[in-house]
């Protein structure tokens, strides 16, 4: 997920790479992690004030760059910031950094922003603004030299403003494992969670309304990427996915934001599945059974949530399910808020930073996303044949076959981004969203009637329904049945 490996120059500048772990920690628990005993008598505070800079159009921002100035004192730092996505929790970015003397930006060729922006470069003006107090303790164990940073304080934009409090955790020498099991030792006394996004994604995202959920981000592998730099990829972003859409959860449940949340699960579940010839069995089972646990822990709402618009406003059975649907809200984030849950998204992390591809081949990674897309193409053509025909049983099994397809060529989509690979990657993908769709469709009518019967009633949908749902579910496998695989020559 993260490469911390030596420096870039960039414009004629030596690079530092920064590396550290992030946690997200609730604002009304600050006194209590303040109060844990494992926290160093000696510690400096410091009170920071940071602008973000962007042009209008936020040209920066949409290159993967940010740009602030920050005070401290008497002392201002401009700090130029590249591909500053967090990993859930980890992030890994390339700094330019220099001393200012007052409130404007030095642009010059000792950052690349002149580059990146061009004649745009003189709409730079502030965007957002950051103010925190930061404490510092140094944490030393065996080996193991740890900075443990606490922001608490507040983002403004445009008359907005949201509280941030975070931990941060940078290794300054011996094992990184001891980063995780510092995580884990924290969470003991206060809950926290990998955090996923910057300071300046959180400024930008107060710029604007607050979404009601995250679909997730398309990922651009470079066709030069290793299998396993695809892979610590794929699983990040899906991790990032899954906690932008639990953050939104817990401050309202939203029953599209829960989707997302299971959509995520699947994605890394798919993930694990596609290279599990290239991990551990023992770790890849371990984790598909928490992740496994986690989406069904998930399943109740998400079913009441899709059963509700199907019954008519007068239906008798409506307030019931409602009860019922309310109490499924209750016990999902209840869940969410579980240690289990905190535990198998650190353990994620932590495991992720160790690089658990076990055979580091040479082939690129278009090889094996080949041979992987080839595999469930084939299945899902055999087994979908005479749709129709099939048993709910049986049509359910293609349409995990086809989420996994459909994952997969989204995730390995950059890997062939040649013209070519592009015009039929379209028609792929969308031929198999309409496959995966109707199918979708069907399943939940299946489901329906054992929902119902969950609350002692029955399901009273029109069988015709269910015949214009298999005709059009079969003839979607027909016309994705006669495309190629778009990763063929």
């Amino acid at each position: 997920m993260i490469d911390p490996d030596g420096a870039r120059a960039g414009g004629g500048q030596d690079v530092q790479p920064e590396v550290e772990l992030k946690l997200d920690l609730e604002p009304e628990r600050v006194n209590a992690f303040l109060d844990w005993a494992g926290l160093p008598p000696d510690h400096a505070v410091d009170r920071l004030q940071a602008v973000y800079f962007d042009t209008p159009d936020r040209d920066l921002a949409r290159r993967g760059f940010s740009l602030r100035i920050r005070r401290s004192g008497r002392r201002r730092i401009q700090t130029v910031k590249a591909g500053g996505k967090g990993s859930a929790g980890l992030f890994s970015r390339d700094e330019w950094e220099m001393p200012v003397r007052g409130g404007t930006p030095l642009l010059d060729d000792r950052t690349p922003v002149a580059t990146v922006l061009g004649e745009r470069t003189a709409l730079i003006a502030p965007a957002f603004s950051v103010e925190v107090e930061r404490r510092t303790w140094r944490i030393v164990e065996g080996d193991a030299a740890i900075e443990l940073v606490l922001d608490r304080g507040m983002i403004r934009a445009d008359g907005r403003e949201e509280p941030v409090c975070e931990i941060e955790l940078e290794l300054k020498a011996g094992d990184p494992s001891a980063l995780f099991a510092l995580a884990r030792r924290i969470d003991g006394e206060v809950p926290v969670r990998p955090a996923v996004l910057t300071k300046s994604e959180r400024g930008y995202r107060l710029c604007d309304a607050p979404p009601p959920f995250f679909r997730a981000e398309p990922l651009a592998l470079d066709p030069a990427t290793s299998i396993e730099g695809a892979f610590l990829q794929i699983m990040a972003a899906a991790l990032r996915h899954y906690r932008l859409n639990e953050a939104l959860l817990f401050d309202h449940y939203r029953p599209e934001a829960l989707h997302q949340a299971r959509v995520a699960v699947r994605r890394l579940r798919t993930a694990l599945t596609l290279f599990a010839p290239l991990l551990a069995k023992a770790d890849a089972r371990a984790f598909q059974a928490e992740l496994r646990w986690l989406a069904h822990s998930l399943g109740d709402a998400r079913d009441l949530d899709v059963l509700l618009p199907r019954l008519a406003p007068d239906d008798p059975q409506r307030p019931i399910i409602e009860q019922a649907q309310a109490a499924a809200h209750r016990r999902v984030l209840q869940g969410l808020h579980s240690a289990r849950v905190r535990m198998l998204l650190i353990d994620l992390v932590a495991w992720l930073a160790a690089r658990p591809i076990r055979r580091k081949g040479a082939k690129p990674a278009a090889h094996f996303a080949a041979a992987r897309l080839g595999k469930y193409r084939r299945r899902i053509a055999r087994r979908g044949k005479h749709l129709a025909r099939l048993t709910d049983e049986a049509r359910h099994a293609v349409r995990k076959d086809a989420k996994k397809l459909r994952y997969g060529a989204e995730f390995f989509a950059g890997l062939f981004d040649r013209k070519r690979h592009r015009r039929r990657r379209k028609a792929f993908i969308d031929r198999l969203a309409r496959l995966q769709e109707e199918l979708g469709a069907l399943n939940d009518l299946a489901n329906a009637p054992a929902t119902l019967a969950r609350y002692g009633m029955t399901a009273n949908f029109s069988p015709v329904e269910r015949e214009a749902l298999l005709a059009a579910a079969a003839r979607a496998q027909e016309n994705f049945a006669d495309l190629r695989g778009f990763w063929r020559p």
